[in-house]
């Protein structure tokens, strides 16, 4: 994996660079050292985002340290005439590069992280540059753990305010949900907390409108009281899809609302990072939490265990190490993503997921089972707060050189096309990463008052976001 990042990353960054913005300089004047131009020596490695299929070609990169750096970025780009992407990892960085950036200043949060525990309320004030691993890092002390997705470097702000979907979510709900309060710089460079009981309808927008409504700089979060949960994978070879698919998509039927499970068909390079037995191979995966006592989740997976999978790691596991379950890349990637809502899986589904799967070509071809408390609406809740639907299909590649991308693109929208039959009208936000996508389709009702909002609190659309709202 390391030699497909760097030789993609040497790629983009030998490209010719466009002719430098003359508003470039006027911010540099204005922020100092917080502005990264065209020519700097750090350019390259700060306009680098985490999905490094993607090459972002901004006026320029602000690197605030505090939410006042980030009040005085909003008013200089502001004050030269142009926009402003909010950025804390760039996992969806095709979503922000497709709604353009030439015009645009990205303000990078990698810098403004941290993470502040009260145990006794079960609550984080979490910086906006924050990864979940930093949140699992500070909160597993005090014998508590967040709706975190299934990656430990995705950013807070970006997941929960778009939605969030944890192995928590059929149990819980949706990590939107459990934020409390948010405080952003507006598109008048204000500073402005956002809650149920101030400024509400910022509140509103802000859960779901994410980055379209200011620069996120904390978050408050509820959390929940897990030191511990029985998690794991089951892993058979890919020969053994047909049974392990019909046999899941079965079990999904009757599965408690505490059990939140993928299932995969990974086809994994051969690269000495993995271990010999799945280097280079092919196999199927059935991975998850099931939030309930070692009894009663060993009753309720026995189903897939009498499968008698090659690797069997479900076992009670510290909540901090769910985040690894899924082995989502530790690094770094260049990769393309498609991703449908399925309100059922019969028996075509399953069939149109072994065909999807069987394309060596891609490097996953998964099933996520929703529904559950992801499914119900939240009392309170913002733009966001459920996801419509029973499952997500979700196909990813890997990008090698950027030669490559229109047929990566290609291939993972085919996959995705085989459950077309079983479409309905909703996506998962943060499982958006290009262009393509209806994001009306994951606001759903809430578009209109969404779009009437962004027009209230910013009529000169100065900020450009990953999860636009027009």
């Amino acid at each position: 994996m390391l030699e497909l990042i760097m030789t993609l990353s040497d790629t983009t960054t030998s490209a010719a660079r466009p002719d430098a913005d003359p508003r470039g300089p006027r911010l540099r004047s204005a922020l100092g050292d917080l502005i990264v131009l065209p020519g700097d020596a750090e350019w390259d490695l700060a306009r680098m985002p985490w999905n490094l299929a993607v090459d972002q070609r901004p006026v320029a990169v602000a690197r605030p340290q505090t939410a006042e750096d980030v009040v005085e970025i909003v008013r200089a780009a502001t004050a030269v005439g142009l926009r402003i992407a909010p950025q804390s990892t760039g996992h969806a960085a095709a979503a922000l590069a497709d709604t353009g950036l030439a015009d645009t200043v990205i303000v990078s949060l990698a810098r403004l992280r941290g993470v502040t525990v009260d145990p006794v309320a079960r609550t984080a004030r979490v910086l906006g540059g924050s990864h979940w691993n930093d949140v699992l890092e500070a909160t597993a002390p005090h014998g508590l753990t967040a709706p975190h997705g299934s990656a430990g470097d995705v950013s807070v702000a970006g997941y929960s305010l778009s939605g969030g979907l944890s192995f928590y979510a059929r149990m819980h709900g949706l990590a939107v949900n459990f934020v409390r309060a948010v405080q952003l710089v507006t598109a008048d460079g204000v500073l402005v907390r956002a809650s149920a009981e101030e400024n509400p309808d910022l509140f509103w927008a802000v859960r779901g409108g994410s980055g379209a409504f200011g620069v996120v700089v904390s978050l408050e979060i509820d959390l929940l009281p897990c030191a511990d949960v029985y998690a794991g994978m089951l892993l058979w070879d890919a020969a053994h899809a047909p049974e392990v698919a019909r046999a899941w998509a079965a079990w999904t039927a009757t599965a408690p609302e505490s059990a939140t499970t993928t299932l995969r068909i990974l086809n994994l390079p051969p690269l000495p990072e993995l271990p010999p037995f799945l280097s280079g191979r092919s196999v199927v995966v059935i991975d998850g939490a099931v939030l309930e006592t070692d009894e009663t989740a060993m009753a309720a997976l026995a189903p897939l265990r009498e499968l008698a999978p090659e690797i069997d790691t479900f076992a009670r596991i510290p909540a901090a190490g769910l985040v690894a379950v899924h082995m989502d890349p530790p690094q770094p990637t260049p990769a393309v993503t498609a991703h449908a809502v399925l309100d059922e899986l019969p028996d075509a589904a399953v069939e149109a997921f072994l065909r999807a799967g069987s394309d060596r070509g891609l490097f996953m071809t998964e099933l996520r089972h929703v529904g559950g408390a992801a499914a119900r609406p939240a009392a309170g809740g913002g733009a966001v707060s459920a996801l419509r639907g029973q499952f997500i299909c979700h196909a990813v590649t890997m990008v090698p050189v950027p030669e490559a991308a229109a047929g990566a693109d290609a291939s993972v929208r085919a996959a995705v096309a085989h459950f077309e039959p079983w479409h309905i009208d909703a996506l998962a936000l943060t499982f958006v990463d290009g262009g393509g996508a209806d994001r009306r389709l994951g606001y759903g009702k809430a578009a209109g008052r969404l779009s009437e909002l962004k027009r209230r609190f910013d009529p000169g659309a100065v900020f450009s976001a990953a999860q636009p709202v027009h």
